[in-house]
């Protein structure tokens, strides 16, 4: 009787140890959902780029090209930018001409290289202004070229210079990032503006570049920047490459991009 006794209680206590795991287990369930939502805002699906080959990145926020949609807008764009489209031999020159100015303001502000691309799909790195007012290479409006510190007015348009724009280009990015934490939405916010990209976020709850729906210039602004850093980094891939020089006389040479 004694024996059954103690049989019985053991029993009884190790049904009661299972159930305490098992308790502790199901409790376990909710942190792990917790520390989920409390996860960085480069989720998984803007993964960071770790791999050197992979040229479809933006300031190391590396492009969901598994997505199909993600896809065909990228391709979109680097069609568009391609040789064929745009001679974009023209742009390449360009940039071989200007970026040994910008990169070092960029790295001094800390600011990704990959914003050097921002010239190139916002103006072609001309000095054009556009029909609402915005002028210079980073295409500033007046108003905000003032705010970071360019003169504008009284016959002075510092939109013009090369180094000063940059540095106002700089400090607007910086502060962009400081708001976002996402290079990728700092710059979808550099051309759609910091408010009404914050009001898109909250309407739609996404804080996601790649899954957000945005208007059309802003929509495929940051593929059309990868497509341009893809193209400028890869001629040869795109549709050319330079092969030949043209002597212009005076000890001066041009390099002719060749379609291939």
């Amino acid at each position: 009787m004694t024996k059954r006794h103690l049989i019985t209680c053991s029993v009884i206590v190790l049904l009661v140890i299972i159930s305490v795991f098992n308790i502790c287990g199901t409790k376990a369930v909710p942190t792990v959902e917790k520390t989920a939502k409390l996860s960085p805002r480069i989720s998984t699906f803007i993964y960071k780029n770790t791999d050197a080959i992979n040229e479809y990145s933006f300031a190391n926020e590396a492009v969901p090209v598994r997505d199909a949609g993600v896809t065909r807008k990228l391709l979109r764009s680097i069609k568009k930018h391609s040789f064929a489209c745009v001679q974009s031999n023209i742009l390449q020159n360009k940039a071989d001409k200007w970026f040994p100015v910008v990169v070092p303001i960029l790295k001094a502000y800390g600011i990704p290289e990959d914003f050097k691309y921002i010239p190139l799909v916002e103006s072609g790195f001309c000095e054009s202004t556009s029909p609402k007012g915005a002028r210079g290479i980073w295409q500033f409006m007046p108003g905000t070229a003032r705010t970071y510190g360019l003169k504008v007015g009284h016959g002075v348009d510092e939109r013009l210079n090369l180094s000063k724009s940059t540095v106002a280009a700089c400090k607007y990015i910086k502060e962009l990032y400081a708001q976002f934490n996402s290079w990728t939405l700092a710059a979808a916010a550099y051309n759609n503006g910091e408010i009404k990209l914050a009001k898109v976020m909250n309407k739609q709850n996404e804080d996601n570049y790649f899954r957000m729906h945005l208007n059309r210039e802003t929509g495929v602004y940051v593929y059309n920047l990868i497509a341009m850093k893809a193209i400028i980094s890869h001629p040869k891939k795109y549709g050319y490459d330079y092969y030949a020089i043209r002597d212009l006389s005076h000890g001066t040479f041009e390099l002719l991009a060749v379609n291939q």
